[in-house]
């Protein structure tokens, strides 16, 4: 066993993990053993029944507003469980400063962070702030609500209800988002060669409707991978990379993203795969595992997925990645998505149809296009790997030969990847099963 974002471990009771509270309160929850040291080594406490009315006491006399939290004990091993829950009435201070859990460290929150915990505690949103500017004018999104819902005009009846605008506080930061002169980070897009060190074309749009940054993307997305070939007398539009993969990475990037920091969503086109890594990590409650499944979606600004809904631009109903995959089910390689503290990561590779796999190794192979970079241990943690260890390595080994998976760094820092631009498909094989085939 050992610490992690949601456990922590105390070998006595010292006010040093009233932090540890204030940020399981703040965030996702969390437990809190005591009697165990910093490597998992149960040391255990005296006069348990003391000890947990100490714990009681602190919390209840530390924390400001009081957290939701349980307590238990362990008497074979004389051990107490503080389990901590996500609060509703966030900030949670502790000497009227808000902690974070950073990995398995318990860490002050900035003042961002700290003004985003007000906000949930208010149950409210950035974008739902008024805005600093108040001169705004809105002809890009009047020409795509014309367009998609037959409106004359955007009047401000139609930006109230589109919870853009209120008689008392004016124009909100949603509405100066999608204004179409603005102060609002927008989209760095980079063009790259045949490595990172050439840069074939540079474009930041920004300071304008993020609906026309959105455009903007579009067309240069069509201009490197949409391409026209003549089949006799007919023309046939061939997209090395879905338009509506494309389309939904943006849309999501724009609608999940936090606005309250200046920094622009990154678009990195390479010849075999598009890279779009988005400001702000995963909302709270949310897991890595929920986000990469794409069953389950938190909306950090729903008033921008309203509008984009509106203009037929995105589902409302946390569907995006799932939407992505469908796009890529007859491709033997497969999106990426991956989600750090502070950005979300989208990898859309070329499509094409593919190469050698034994049905060994494209068990592994499915391990592994679920994330980004993995030691062997995750892989062989699995449930669907039923090798030992030796032959899972033996079978990496064999598909870096082929050119299917990357290998990073060496020794016990050693992660294995799918490397982007493999693409496979199945054919049969001279027993009666299936080989995957790679080129």
């Amino acid at each position: 066993m050992k610490e992690n974002r949601k456990l922590e471990f105390k070998e006595s009771i010292t006010n040093t993990f009233l932090k540890t509270v204030s940020a399981f309160a703040n965030y996702d929850g969390g437990t809190i053993l005591f009697g165990v040291d910093d490597n998992g080594k149960v040391v255990g406490l005296e006069d348990l029944d003391q000890q947990c009315l100490d714990i009681e006491n602190r919390i209840n006399d530390s924390i400001k507003p009081k957290p939701d939290y349980s307590i238990s004990t362990n008497n074979s091993e004389k051990t107490i469980s503080l389990d901590v829950e996500s609060g509703i009435h966030k900030p949670y201070l502790y000497r009227a400063k808000a902690y974070k859990r950073s990995d398995t460290a318990t860490v002050e929150v900035d003042e961002i962070e700290l003004t985003r915990l007000i906000l949930e505690g208010k149950h409210m949103a950035y974008e739902e702030l008024p805005s600093e500017q108040q001169d705004l004018s809105f002809s890009v999104l009047e020409k795509g609500l014309v367009e998609q819902r037959g409106i004359t005009r955007c009047d401000k009846d139609i930006l109230k209800t589109l919870s853009l605008y209120s008689d008392t506080s004016g124009y909100n930061n949603a509405a100066a988002i999608l204004a179409d002169i603005n102060d609002c980070p927008g989209i760095d897009i980079a063009k790259f060669g045949e490595t990172i060190s050439i840069i074939q074309k540079r474009v930041t749009i920004e300071k304008q409707s993020i609906l026309s940054a959105y455009d903007a993307a579009i067309s240069l997305y069509r201009d490197y991978y949409q391409h026209e070939e003549i089949d006799g007398s007919k023309r046939r539009l061939v997209e090395v990379i879905p338009e509506a993969a494309f389309r939904e990475a943006i849309a999501n990037a724009i609608i999940h993203r936090v606005w309250d920091i200046h920094s622009q969503i990154r678009i990195s086109m390479c010849d075999d795969r598009i890279e779009v890594v988005s400001p702000g990590g995963l909302p709270s409650g949310i897991s890595k595992e929920e986000y990469v499944s794409g069953r389950i979606s938190v909306l950090r600004n729903p008033i921008l997925a309203n509008v984009f809904n509106k203009l037929n631009m995105v589902e409302t109903f946390g569907t995006g990645i799932l939407r992505i995959k469908e796009t890529y089910k007859d491709s033997a390689t497969k999106p990426v998505f991956d989600a750090t503290e502070n950005t979300i990561v989208v990898i859309l590779p070329v499509i094409k149809e593919s190469l050698d796999l034994t049905d060994d190794e494209r068990i592994v192979y499915d391990v592994l296009s679920k994330t980004m970079a993995r030691p062997i241990s995750d892989i062989m943690s699995s449930s669907n790997i039923q090798f030992g260890k030796s032959k899972v390595s033996e079978l990496l080994k064999s598909m870096e030969k082929k050119g299917v998976v990357s290998i990073e760094g060496n020794g016990r820092g050693t992660k294995y990847r799918i490397s982007v631009g493999a693409r496979i498909r199945v054919a049969p094989n001279e027993v009666g099963g299936n080989t995957l085939l790679i080129e």
